[in-house]
């Protein structure tokens, strides 16, 4: 049975895809436990590591009691990686490829944006995460993360330029930091971007994958398997906590992380968060706070994708943070975004997490800095939900893998 509130059949049917040949066995695992009060996930664990402490992992589900659409807005997008909201409705989105695009509420995609770098667009790699200057109603400053070529290597950049009034070109585009050192490898970059209130850049690094490179994430002397806090013009951002110290970078903020995808500002508290992929379980949610060591990959809730055990198999350690949740089997946390608005009141400071192969999203009920409630979202689409953002109009819009772009939100009638 589908899960979004008391919406009338006829509009469910314009909303709903085919599942791609699955069967209803396979619908209901992926949407989940529908029983109140007990967890959502219903698979064994993968790596099947104790939580450290109760609600961990598994919360209890959760189930929107509104009635909400989950509506294709557009399905005119190439591998779309991030998406933000323009100041008057429409969305500024990356595609992966290089390419920047205009897409209206209405779904109308815009021809490609000239005048960014050229990205390296293999593996995880092109051009990902993109945040808005937060005077871009006057200034039109854009800034966006992606990989770059250097020499035979790659590693993640970020680059800033403005938008034509035209809005048919990157103006003065030039990139302000790279998060080196540089590898041959195309995957964990991270590359999420987001300005904090006080007008700094987070930039998010990934590990770069190989193990043999994620002792990086241990090290604050490098720009990888770290959170980068800059300025605007990408200089180390005052206050950093490592600022000074010896073999470290001044621009980093904290350190043992594995690929984070997700980062977000909580709408009351003022706390960042952060949603990192694990590997074969494990993935996490973590609060995150100036020069803390996430741990990875000294502890981990996951093991390796042939099932080998990653380093000497602990999930904690004096000195190193443990997640606020985790998922085994893995969300593949990406792009992730608290709801600020009042359209759905009940969803009011819930944090939506983007899951790629988990195939939904998810939505968390934080209470006291812990998650009380999970519910899934868009489950029965089979979509790799890469991003979100929250319109003007009080909905949740989310891009895919797959190119679309969905409406997430009350009840409109449209098509």
């Amino acid at each position: 049975m589908m899960r979004f509130g008391a919406i009338a059949a006829a509009a469910l049917l314009s909303l709903s895809t085919c599942s791609r040949g699955t069967n209803d066995a396979d619908k209901q695992e992926a949407i989940g436990n529908e029983t109140p009060g007990q967890p959502v996930e219903t698979r064994e664990q993968d790596a099947g590591f104790k939580p450290a402490f109760a609600g961990q992992t598994r919360a209890p589900g959760v189930k929107t009691s509104a009635a909400y659409e989950v509506r294709v807005v557009s399905e005119g997008l190439t591998k779309p990686w991030c998406i933000a909201t323009l100041p008057d409705g429409r969305f500024l989105v990356t595609e992966k490829a290089g390419n920047l695009r205009i897409v209206s509420a209405g779904g109308q995609v815009s021809e490609k944006i000239e005048g960014l770098p050229k990205v390296v667009d293999k593996g995880q790699g092109g051009l990902l995460g993109l945040a808005l200057d937060p005077n871009f109603s006057t200034n039109l400053l854009v800034y966006w993360a992606f990989t770059e070529l250097r020499g035979k290597n790659n590693l993640l950049a970020l680059g800033k330029g403005r938008l034509s009034a035209d809005e048919r070109r990157i103006e003065e585009a030039r990139v302000i930091y790279r998060a080196e050192p540089a590898y041959d490898g195309n995957n964990h970059y991270g590359g999420r971007v987001m300005f904090d209130q006080s007008g700094h850049l987070f930039l998010t690094s990934g590990d770069r994958f190989e193990p043999e490179r994620r002792a990086n994430a241990q090290n604050p002397g490098t720009g990888v398997g770290t959170i980068l806090r800059l300025t605007k013009d990408g200089q180390p951002a005052p206050g950093n906590p490592f600022a000074g110290q010896a073999n470290a970078r001044p621009e980093v903020y904290s350190i043992g992380h594995r690929n984070p995808q997700g980062i977000d500002i909580h709408p009351e508290t003022g706390e960042v968060w952060l949603s990192e992929m694990g590997p074969r379980g494990g993935d996490e949610l973590n609060r995150l706070e100036p020069g803390k060591n996430y741990g990875w990959p000294i502890i981990t809730y996951g093991i390796e994708y042939n099932k080998d055990k990653i380093g000497q198999a602990i999930t904690q350690r004096e000195g190193l943070e443990q997640p606020v949740y985790f998922w085994d089997p893995v969300l593949s946390p990406s792009g992730m975004t608290f709801y600020r608005g009042s359209a759905i009141s009940e969803w009011k400071n819930n944090l939506f997490i983007c899951g790629l192969n988990s195939h939904h999203i998810a939505r968390l009920v934080l209470e006291n800095r812990k998650v009380v409630g999970e519910e899934r979202i868009a489950a029965d689409q089979q979509q790799r939900f890469r991003a979100i953002t929250e319109g003007t109009d009080g909905a949740l819009y989310a891009v895919t893998d797959e190119g679309r772009l969905y409406r997430i939100g009350k009840v409109t009638g449209g098509a």
